[in-house]
């Protein structure tokens, strides 16, 4: 078997018919879109050092590239209607295997990584003024708070797990709360102990493509607020 290139950075390309999506398949959300694939590249590219600081902690050893040649094209995939709104939809091949413990280990602590990058950015545009969209939108910072609840309880269920919301609770213990079952679920679905399929026979998400997507969703809305704070 070839020896691994260590200076390469194994990435895929979801290709839809107005965006493309180029993530690097050994770094959950590292993953940027743009309208093809040099310029979806070139945005992953840019954003390395963004990423690195996410991961400063972490003592995985991410490092930041200088040119678009550090990055190989190992996957091309047919994106949908959900890579041209603006989100990743196809799951690369590699997402698809068994987990072992150590590679579990490691996606646990880039995903809380993302979790804390987020945290310390709500921390930061707390009581600040949010920049507006050119036609005057955008949400405000409970609102980014509440879309990515939203979307994490969401990303839990195509886990096959559930927050069970008892009483009520304010925002930030919720968001608190849906990660602990995140985790939760996250180790039974490593370990083989959650079916494959729901009730009404939808297939769930594997575990590395769930931290996969979860990792670039609560992301993106990190790099959002970070440059949104006037």
């Amino acid at each position: 078997m070839a020896e691994k290139n260590l200076d390469k950075i194994e990435t895929y390309l979801e290709i839809g018919k107005k965006r493309t999506f180029a993530g690097a398949l050994e770094w959950p959300g590292w993953s940027r879109s743009g309208r093809d694939e040099s310029s979806s590249l070139q945005t992953l590219l840019d954003y390395g050092s963004r990423y690195a600081r996410v991961l400063q902690s972490t003592g995985l050893g991410f490092q930041v590239q200088e040119d678009i040649a550090a990055f190989t094209i190992v996957e091309r995939l047919e994106g949908t209607a959900t890579t041209d709104f603006g989100a990743p939809d196809i799951p690369p091949t590699g997402d698809l295997e068994p987990v072992p413990e150590p590679e579990y280990q490691r996606l646990q602590v880039i995903l809380e990584a993302c979790w804390g990058a987020f945290d310390q950015a709500v921390q930061n545009a707390a009581g600040k003024e949010l920049s507006k969209g050119p036609r005057g939108g955008g949400r405000d910072l409970e609102g980014v708070i509440r879309h990515v609840l939203g979307a994490e309880q969401g990303y839990l269920a195509r886990l096959g797990g559930k927050f069970k919301k008892g009483e009520p609770l304010d925002i930030i213990d919720e968001l608190a709360g849906t990660r602990q079952a995140i985790l939760q679920t996250l180790s039974q679905a490593v370990q083989g102990e959650l079916p494959e399929k729901g009730p009404r026979g939808g297939v769930f998400w594997k575990p590395r493509y769930f931290v996969r997507r979860t990792a670039w969703h609560v992301l993106d809305h990190t790099w959002e607020l970070e440059d949104r704070i006037l």
